[in-house]
């Protein structure tokens, strides 16, 4: 997916965690994550998000994540709205998801 705009997905409550995803400046795919279990699953959360933007398609584009100590399942959730909302996609292919 190409992404076009700048989108938001999720809340910082507890439990939660709030994407952002916006247009890369350096044609890369860049991914900063902020956590407050950063020190226990930085790893796994990182991997989560990769594996769902590969899934999706997106090579290029700078996504930021402040995550509230969400399940795998919010994660993937919410990268995937931020990611249908910033390409301007309407329509998602579940065989993927």
């Amino acid at each position: 997916m190409h992404i076009k705009q700048r989108s938001y997905a999720g809340t910082l409550e507890s439990s939660d965690l709030l994407v952002e995803v916006l247009p890369s400046e350096t044609d890369t795919l860049d991914i900063e994550l902020t956590s407050s279990v950063e020190k226990q699953f930085d790893e796994l959360i990182l991997k989560v998000i990769t594996d769902t933007l590969n899934e999706l398609g997106v090579t290029v584009a700078t996504v930021v994540v402040n995550d509230k100590g969400a399940l795998d399942c919010v994660i993937r959730a919410r990268v995937q709205a931020a990611v249908m909302r910033a390409s301007g996609s309407e329509e998602i292919n579940w065989s993927v998801v």
